[in-house]
């Protein structure tokens, strides 16, 4: 089968087709032949080495979707040519990959492939987000950084659908419009507006109750001016680099505020967490709550083209491979 792989890790004209057999489930492992793929931008912290793991070459991708070929043992609850979708699994950029069963969920049958494998990884992040890390309600206002990406547009909505008034931060009035269109209400210009001026302004001068934060070094400390006190900064991203050290007393000065720093594999450890969070989306997907903007879909050896337009910020949603 054909996978992409990083040799040596670094850019991604490090990014490389090989030929390798087709793996073999082991105990609680499923193999899943993959109709889509989905990047992401952790995708380019393995590629680049910022994530570190003990093997090269480097298998990259964490979400897909597809049809479940065999079952190792253990996993006989999954049959072969079943639809299933995962997140949190590394080697997705292939045709076949190997699952942990705890992570595979099944598709509804009215659901694509291609909608699978965009929502799985960014719609679940952005779940456990607005309904776990901060519960979102009614009368709660959240900044939300990046609001056109594919995160961002996936958690723009889905504070909507919690009940918050929602901020969010873009480059460009296109992407301006299409934080509208996902049901922003209020978006901010960054490169021509303070963003903390104009948070304050739209909150009347209070600051918002979250900040969601997947740029990192250059909107960072930023954001802890955007917030209440005693609100909560969520890094969750730092697609403009890392943010460095942090004297926690800097928390303390702008208002006793809150840090954290989660991961969706903490939010899915759950089988029952895993099963509220895709049943969810699947859910608002049918009944046209939750709109996926499909970007492009690249040849799975256009790898590394994907990663220079999601890098180079020249994407608004969600970018696909297929093998």
């Amino acid at each position: 089968m054909k996978a992409v792989v990083a040799d040596p890790v670094g850019g991604p004209e490090n990014l490389k087709v090989v030929e390798v057999p087709i793996p073999e489930p082991g105990d609680g492992e499923v193999l899943v032949k993959i109709e889509a793929i989905g990047v992401n931008y952790i995708d380019t912290y393995f590629r680049a080495g910022f994530y570190k793991v003990p093997e090269s070459p480097v298998r990259l991708g964490s979400e897909a979707a597809g049809t479940v070929v065999k079952a190792g043992k253990g996993a006989e609850a999954w049959q072969a040519g079943q639809r299933a979708a995962y997140a949190m699994a590394r080697g997705s950029y292939a045709e076949y990959a190997l699952v942990p069963q705890q992570f595979l969920v099944t598709l509804p049958e009215a659901m694509s492939f291609d909608d699978a494998a965009a929502v799985m990884l960014q719609g679940m992040t952005a779940h456990y987000l607005a309904y776990s890390t901060f519960a979102l309600k009614p009368g709660n206002t959240c900044l939300v950084h990046a609001a056109a990406g594919g995160a961002g547009s996936a958690l723009v909505q889905i504070a909507k659908i919690a009940g918050a008034t929602v901020i969010g931060t873009v480059s460009t009035p296109e992407k301006a419009q299409i934080a509208k269109e996902n049901g922003a209400d209020h978006t901010i210009l960054y490169n021509d507006q303070d963003f903390v001026a104009e948070t304050k302004r739209l909150t009347n001068g209070k600051g918002v109750d979250v900040v969601y934060d997947s740029v990192g070094k250059t909107t960072f400390h930023k954001s802890l001016d955007c917030l209440r006190p005693r609100g909560l900064m969520v890094t969750f991203g730092q697609s403009s680099g890392p943010i460095g050290e942090i004297d926690p007393l800097i928390l303390n000065q702008k208002g006793s505020l809150f840090l954290t720093r989660p991961s969706l594999g903490n939010y899915i450890s759950d089988p029952a967490e895993l099963k509220w969070r895709s049943s969810d989306l699947f859910q608002w997907i049918a009944q046209g709550k939750l709109k996926l903007n499909i970007h492009q879909i690249y040849k799975l050896s256009d790898a590394a083209q994907a990663h220079r337009d999601l890098e180079g910020r020249k994407t608004t949603g969600k970018l696909l491979l297929k093998p």
